[in-house]
């Protein structure tokens, strides 16, 4: 089982490789296998288990989490992966350093310190209840790096060179934008407590290439140039599966492929208009035009895989004759060439198209279709524009954006939408001097009370009001259920993908 290198290729180059910039899938392909987390989520049962930590404690307020980690770990540069380690990156995670331009994790709320109780004990301690922690122990964003890499700034981490972990791979070269070689670490011996393997990764190295064009990347799949592709389209499955190639699907639990809506933006902060928006997109003929039985329409916020899911299928359904309605209601009249207006102005919203999202342009143009059948026009933007970083800040720009983000945890919903975090609604302002700012205290309120509830239930219960908040409100127009598309040969045994479809390459081999 043990021996050969996995060709594995990658639609987009990796970004930044601190870990808590992970989120964006190419970043994580790599991270997964170069940093360990102090815990192990189950991908079956969404069961936190011991890893580099082998056992914790939490006291019931949810305020304190004392952690004893594994002996004999160690970063690949040879310094110990001890309780001072880990205490230096939860600090950096937690609280972020502005002298080295590290942001605060999405997934760590309400973060004070840390205290180092001996060599392989550390408590971390809270300024409020942080109930998502535990399992924010287990995600991408909280993979331990050595503290030779956190004396490095931001800027420095894009070079995956500069990445020193305790992972089962070790960066071996990196051709910037273009190719990373990968080589199994072979002292490795600390892999999640539960699963079966333990011991080095039984691959050698894993060559990760980036291949944007999704023919090239099929092709060199099934003419063997290839071992397991990232990003496979839907319409590519049937050629896949044909010649007996294996698809992969897992469901990424978080907030779905959706659109959002900035309310600064005058055009749409009218919730009449947001309403007739979501009732004029037909996510069902989305899903049968563009998709496969992999992309489950979508009938909340959050998957019906995630955590706290509860259907919301009554507020999102299909009605044309209601969006009609509701826009006449708002002021909006057909124009002399279809288009609504209202004083003089048109509706007429632009939004760019998302690379990371499976046929992105080609759902959006459809939206578009179907939003020109109520007299409103979606310009659909590329998204190779030099200006695409700036104009997604700008809601006068991008009144609309196409989001998801993946997360086995109720927190999830604030790390989207919470002004802290993501702020997909762009409640953080920066415009107030030409429009009116928008903010919602009362979504930030339960956002905030998700993230500190102590009981659990009562937990569960705030996500599902906030679920039915966000539709009442239409701020979100959920599409479909994003899962993580891969397609790999018939040799590749043990590929593995962890709670949120990132994948796992420590126990796969090659069995040509």
């Amino acid at each position: 089982m043990t021996g050969g290198t996995l060709i594995y290729l990658e639609q987009q180059a990796h970004t930044n490789l601190y870990p808590t910039a992970g989120g964006f899938y190419p970043n994580s392909g790599i991270l997964n296998q170069i940093t360990d987390k102090l815990t192990y989520q189950n991908p079956q049962t969404l069961e936190i288990e011991p890893w580099i930590a082998t056992s914790w404690t939490v006291n019931d307020t949810l305020t304190e989490y004392t952690f004893k980690i594994r002996p004999g770990v160690t970063f690949s540069d040879g310094t110990p992966l001890d309780a001072r380690a880990v205490a230096r990156n939860f600090d950096t995670y937690g609280r972020g350093d502005k002298s080295r331009k590290f942001p605060v994790s999405e997934v760590i709320n309400n973060y004070d310190h840390s205290e180092i109780i001996d060599d392989l004990t550390v408590k971390f301690v809270f300024k409020r209840p942080s109930p998502g922690f535990l399992q924010g122990t287990a995600v991408i964003g909280s993979g331990l790096v050595s503290p030779a890499t956190l004396d490095r700034s931001f800027d420095e981490l894009g070079d995956a060179t500069k990445i020193i972990g305790s992972g089962p791979f070790v960066v071996e070269r990196e051709t910037l934008g273009k190719e990373l070689k990968l080589k199994a670490r072979t002292d490795y011996n600390w892999g999640p407590a539960r699963l079966a393997h333990q011991g080095r990764a039984y691959l050698d190295g894993i060559t990760f290439i980036v291949t944007p064009e999704d023919s090239v990347r099929i092709g060199a799949l099934l003419s063997g140039q290839a071992d397991v592709i990232r990003q496979i389209q839907a319409y590519d499955e049937p050629q896949v599966e044909a010649q007996s190639f294996l698809i992969y699907a897992p469901s990424t639990r978080g907030v779905n492929n959706a659109l959002v809506f900035r309310p600064d933006n005058p055009l749409v902060a009218d919730a009449r208009v947001r309403k007739a928006l979501l009732h004029a997109t037909n996510t069902q003929e989305i899903v049968d035009t563009l998709f496969s039985r992999h992309y489950p329409k979508a009938t909340s916020v959050i998957a019906s895989s995630a955590v706290g899911y509860e259907d919301q299928s009554a507020r999102l359904a299909y009605d044309p004759q209601r969006s009609k309605k509701l826009l006449a209601e708002a002021g909006w009249q057909p124009g002399h060439d279809g288009i609504l207006a209202r004083d003089g102005v048109k509706l007429e919203l632009s939004i760019y198209e998302s690379l990371p999202q499976p046929q992105s342009k080609a759902m959006l143009q459809l939206v578009a279709q179907q939003w020109a059948q109520i007299g409103v026009r979606l310009n659909v933007l590329n998204a190779d524009s030099g200006s695409i970083a700036v104009d997604l800040l700008d809601p006068l720009k991008t009144p609309v954006a196409h989001t998801m983000v993946g997360r086995a945890d109720p927190d999830v919903i604030k790390s989207n939408f919470h002004p802290a975090n993501r702020d997909v609604l762009r409640q953080k302002g920066g415009l107030s001097d030409k429009i009116k700012s928008f903010v919602d205290e009362a979504l930030n309120g339960r956002l905030e009370a998700i993230a500190a509830e102590t009981d659990p239930e009562k937990r569960l219960a705030l996500t599902r009001e906030v679920q039915a908040y966000i539709i009442d409100q239409a701020y979100q127009i959920p599409i479909f259920e994003e899962p993580q598309a891969f397609a790999a040969a018939p040799h590749v045994k043990g590929l593995a993908f962890d709670a949120v479809a990132r994948p796992s390459f420590y126990s796969t081999w090659l069995d040509k």
